[in-house]
């Protein structure tokens, strides 16, 4: 086996996976490719790999239920279509009305599953995100649990369901460390995934009473962190171990400053939330699913976060993606390039993909998966081992338009740039032009514009750094990037 996917040793931001940088890109399916029965993930991962994506997660255990934002996902199967870890062996019925799991077996359905998704992924050189456990965010989803104490036939302990992320229950925090044990013996030898112990980890739930604090349920994470290195100790190969530290539910309050200096994570995971914390700055990263765009915090965030010496990967952006159309999938393209040109990696939620729609529709194989194609062929036709995102040389860019610059000095320089207007700004898409000063080192270079929406390049023009420069560049709508390479 190749050593699994690592921290690339000459830039602290970026991946190494088998011997070459990565970027982490991707639209991609809500995360139960495994545990969907329908769902036909060879369709899936065919296309993610011909789509150029570097990544998908997937979920082990959680199962979601429908609701009006997004009713439709692989991580909501009917309960005839769910598969656990676990198998359904009865006596009784659970809440479903199916037989109850035995939490003392493993369900081989599952792993055959599990083992031939990642032989799969593999194959086609995508990353997998492996998420143990979630937060179980409502009594309703908690009732989907197969360790909810009506849903098993060994007495787990009857819990308020912020509790599920916390040691506060000897019996459910024994089942979710072998959980966790199995897991990692079972994938170990893959060397294209990393591990996230739980999805978005709440704590201090107000409107529940002396509900596990943010504290709590940090320590709940470092301990099964510690059953992840336990295990794989006696293991020739150790994978990272992506995620963040606990934030608040009421108002989504998220920091990071744990997470990127104390914490065991080798990989910050941020899902862009409106206050979001970084050395005792608030960002706001956009409302859930609320169509707003937030490029400049987004770029802004980034950057501060870039000096650490950890990954940064905006793991689940959810800002539009249940708006399956042009608007909602412009605002993610812009995003996802903001985040890479800043040195940072992307995943937002593709929810036009669900079982049997493997790839998606018509309209998000032309417009969203496409476009992340573009730029996953893009960035990483960069050296990504020597890029680095720069603030310093652009002077001055035509009105509304965020500029985000990725260089490889002296030979290569991206810069984005962005309408960064709101949807409701009445002239938020319409046509770009002006003019964007720039400063480059006293070489000699070739400027070409390169289009995120068609992935082609416009005829290359000579250019002369060496002292601040106007230039006039082509009309666009939405986003562009001039790209400057050395010539001599």
């Amino acid at each position: 086996m190749n050593r699994p996917i690592h921290i690339h040793p000459n830039n602290s931001k970026c991946f190494e996976f088998r011997d070459k940088p990565i970027s982490l890109i991707t639209a991609t399916e809500h995360y139960g490719a495994v545990i969907n029965r329908p769902f036909r993930f060879e369709k899936y991962l065919n296309d993610a790999a011909e789509k150029a994506q570097t990544l998908t997660r997937l979920f082990i255990l959680f199962r979601e239920q429908q609701h009006s934002h997004n009713p439709y996902s692989t991580c909501k199967p009917e309960s005839t279509d769910y598969i656990s870890p676990y198998p359904r062996t009865g006596p009784g019925k659970a809440i479903d009305g199916l037989p109850k799991y035995d939490l003392d077996q493993w369900n081989p359905e599952f792993f055959d599953r599990l083992h031939r998704f990642l032989s799969l992924a593999s194959e086609r050189g995508i990353i997998v995100e492996v998420v143990i456990l979630s937060n179980t965010y409502n009594d309703d989803i908690w009732m989907l649990n197969p360790l909810h104490p009506q849903n098993n036939i060994n007495h787990t302990e009857a819990i308020r369901y912020p509790e599920y992320l916390s040691m506060r229950h000897p019996n459910i925090f024994e089942r979710q460390k072998a959980l966790v044990r199995k897991i990692v013996e079972e994938t170990h030898r893959y060397d294209n995934i990393f591990y996230e112990i739980c999805n978005e980890p709440t704590g201090a739930t107000p409107w529940v009473e002396n509900a596990p604090t943010l504290e709590e349920v940090n320590e709940w994470l470092v301990a099964l962190a510690e059953v992840i290195r336990e295990t794989e100790h006696s293991l020739p190969y150790k994978h990272l171990i992506a995620g963040q530290e606990a934030y608040r539910h009421d108002g989504y309050c998220q920091g990071l400053d744990a997470s990127f200096s104390r914490m065991f994570f080798d990989v910050v995971n941020v899902h862009p939330l409106p206050n979001t914390q970084y050395q005792n700055v608030t960002y706001d990263l956009g409302g859930f699913m609320s169509k707003q765009l937030r490029l400049r915090a987004l770029r802004d965030f980034c950057l501060a976060t870039y000096h650490e010496r950890k990954p940064l990967n905006c793991d689940e952006d959810n800002i539009a993606s249940r708006f399956r159309d042009y608007e909602g999938w412009t605002i993610h393209r812009k995003r996802a390039w903001t985040a890479l040109m800043c040195g940072a990696h992307y995943d937002y939620i593709d929810f036009s993909i669900w079982p049997n729609l493997e790839t998606g529709t018509p309209d998000s194989q032309r417009y969203i998966r496409t476009w992340m194609k573009h730029l996953s062929v893009f960035i990483h036709s960069l050296d990504l081992a020597r890029a680095t995102p720069l603030s310093d040389i652009i002077r001055r860019t035509p009105p509304n338009v965020l500029e985000c610059v990725f260089a490889v000095p002296p030979h290569d320089y991206a810069v984005y740039l962005a309408d960064e207007r709101e949807l409701e700004n009445p002239h938020a898409g319409e046509p770009i032009h002006g003019e964007l000063e720039i400063e480059l080192p006293k070489d000699s270079y070739e400027v070409a514009a390169y289009s995120p929406e068609t992935g082609l390049y416009s005829p290359a023009m000579p250019f002369s750094g060496g002292q601040a420069v106007a230039l006039t560049i082509p009309e666009f709508r939405h986003d562009i990037v001039l790209r400057f390479r050395k010539t001599k």
